[in-house]
């Protein structure tokens, strides 16, 4: 089974990393291992650090069939309808376009208002601006954020935790290396490289 997604996955079974690589390579790690009945087998998602939940019930087989779906779901959300399916009204389905909710002062309306090819136009012409523009803070702070929230799952009990939280927004290498070597070496390992990947 192939897909085009460059998203990894990443599954630890209690302190010891299981598997890393496609989704499709760790669920089947997960279901050697005995999921979803054995205890202490969480999978993440590489790219945001997030647990994520896929159901490994049945067999190696149904497990890996039900895959695509949630896929689907979890890789693309705005592919998923908001509203219950019905007559089409106006829009560009053909290109993908999703309606969402956006929030704005009333400022920023008028001025989406002036723009040329009103409001929907100028926000796409600067959200691929803003993913055109190299931005190393944010991909810093993206890189920390993977990592914390990776932590939180797996290390908030662990001696130091807080302080190497701490260390980590701080961008302190050495003092969240020096405060984790008590710590499973995978946990760490995978820290290091959620945090080093951003």
């Amino acid at each position: 089974m192939t897909h085009q997604s460059a998203t990894t996955y990443t599954a630890f079974h209690h302190h010891q990393r299981l598997a890393s690589g496609s989704l499709e390579e760790v669920a089947l790690a997960c279901h050697r291992a005995g999921a979803p009945h054995a205890p202490g087998v969480l999978l993440f998602d590489d790219q945001t650090g997030r647990q994520i939940d896929i159901d490994l019930s049945g067999s190696a087989a149904e497990a890996l069939a039900r895959l695509p779906a949630w896929r689907a779901r979890y890789e693309n959300p705005a592919a998923a309808p908001l509203t219950p399916a019905g007559p089409r009204g106006r829009g560009r389905p053909a290109l993908g376009v999703v309606a969402r909710e956006v929030t704005l002062l009333p400022r920023h309306w008028e001025w989406l208002a002036r723009q040329p090819g009103g409001a929907s136009v100028a926000l796409r012409k600067l959200v691929e601006e803003a993913r055109r523009q190299s931005n190393p803070a944010a991909a810093r702070k993206l890189a920390q954020e993977r990592a914390y929230r990776f932590l939180t799952a797996l290390a908030g009990d662990f001696p130091a935790y807080e302080a190497a939280i701490r260390a980590l927004f701080a961008e302190d290498r050495s003092g969240f290396a020096a405060l984790t070597t008590d710590w499973p070496g995978d946990i760490r390992a995978h820290a290091l490289a959620l945090w080093g990947a951003g």
